[in-house]
């Protein structure tokens, strides 16, 4: 009688540890296959911001953002954009007009998919520091 109760509990745990088991290593695995991508995501850059040409002000303020696939050439120091800015009024930082590019930089990321060559890099994000040529409208 004791060999028999013994057997079944035997038989009936080792398939409840399965039933608990099985879904638990599906979602660790699951946990760890989504932190390799973030973990991916942020060495390749902000994702908001990549492959795009940044306008910033002078205090590192964001004024736009341009896909750089959109763009036929970057800016050069010296040149004038006029920029769409991102809001008029008091809800608004900073009024469409004419900037002044003071810098730009270019930020390249080593290459790591197959097939690419070795040493190979890549323009992900480019950095234009601007001043604005628009008059104060402080009323």
């Amino acid at each position: 009688m004791v060999m028999d109760l013994s057997g079944l509990m035997s038989r009936y745990s080792s398939i409840v540890g399965f039933a608990i088991a099985l879904p638990m290593t599906i979602a660790t695995y699951y946990q760890s296959f989504k932190a390799r991508q973030e973990v991916r995501q942020a060495r390749e850059g902000a994702p908001q911001s990549l492959n795009c040409l940044e306008f910033v002000s002078g205090d590192g303020s964001c004024i736009n953002l341009v896909p750089l696939e959109t763009l036929h050439s970057l800016p050069r120091e010296g040149d004038v954009v006029l920029l769409p800015g991102h809001g008029v009024g008091a809800q608004g930082g900073f009024l469409p007009g004419a900037y002044l590019v003071g810098t730009v930089e270019h930020i390249y990321t080593h290459v790591e998919t197959k097939g690419s060559r070795p040493q190979e890099a890549r323009l992900t994000k480019a950095v234009a520091q601007v001043t604005s040529l628009n008059p104060d409208l402080s009323v």
